[in-house]
């Protein structure tokens, strides 16, 4: 295999790459992150149009392509169509990061099997179903691709009134292992990032205590960002990463090294 220049590493330019949930701040920041990096961006949501339309309208503005695909990705049916739609679209899928998910909070005797259910499908169940379709495409082409899974750091360290949310993300790094393990033959490459606790509007005044004890439990003092995140799909998607496979890259400025006694 040739060895890839280093000043291509991160040239994503005639990529195409597929974000789920680009409607949100996580998923925006990525597929923002990818269409610098030259990438034709498929921003899918499920119910953020404004977001996700003004992302595309950012995105062509500056010479890049983009579409936004809506897409309830619980249903084979809209996620068969939502891959359709990206190749149709930019004429082929070389990237997935399957970023869609939901982060509610509910103690474990009080949880309904309903909520139980509805995390479990919007977190796993969205990522199986669009990494199969994915896969599918990929391995008709000879250059294969990427697929990067966002889980969190919960999938190796609980929280508390997470427990469907933490299940469901150590269920989503188990995917992306054995993905990786199937996956491989078709020149698929398939790893994960796992988010600690990422900045958004608000966070500060609506979880003063807990951006607090974040930022004291954290070596590297601060929380996250949207690009943070995104800079790491960037890293595993691309050529620099074209050993590495079944991996999970945590993005946490540290917390996991903090000890637990």
């Amino acid at each position: 295999m040739e060895t890839p220049r280093v000043a291509s590493l991160l040239d994503f330019k005639g990529k195409v790459v597929l974000v789920t949930g680009a409607g949100g701040g996580l998923g925006r920041g990525i597929a923002a992150r990818f269409a610098e990096a030259g990438a034709a961006v498929v921003a899918h949501y499920r119910q953020s149009a404004g977001p996700a339309e003004a992302l595309v309208r950012e995105i062509t503005q500056r010479g890049g392509q983009a579409v936004a695909v809506a897409g309830d990705l619980t249903q084979a049916d809209d996620v068969e169509r939502l891959m359709a739609t990206a190749v149709a679209s930019l004429g082929r899928l070389d990237v997935l990061v399957n970023n869609a998910g939901t982060y509610p909070v509910a103690g474990l005797l009080e949880m309904t099997a309903a909520q139980w259910d509805e995390v479990m499908a919007t977190n796993l169940r969205t990522a199986f179903l669009c990494t199969q379709a994915a896969a599918r495409r990929m391995a008709r082409q000879e250059t294969g691709g990427a697929i990067v899974n966002i889980t969190s750091i919960e999938a190796e360290s609980p929280a508390p009134g997470h427990s469907h949310y933490n299940a469901a993300k150590a269920g989503l790094l188990m995917l992306t292992r054995a993905s990786a393990q199937e996956l491989a033959g078709q020149g698929i490459r398939v790893n994960a990032v796992a988010p600690g606790l990422i900045w958004r509007e608000g966070i500060e005044e609506a979880w003063p205590d807990g951006v607090a004890r974040w930022k004291r439990a954290a070596p590297l003092e601060r929380l996250g960002t949207a690009e943070d995140v995104a800079d790491a799909c960037l890293f595993l998607a691309s050529p620099g990463a074209r050993w590495i496979t079944g991996a999970s890259l945590a993005v946490d400025g540290g917390v996991l090294t903090r000890p637990s006694f």
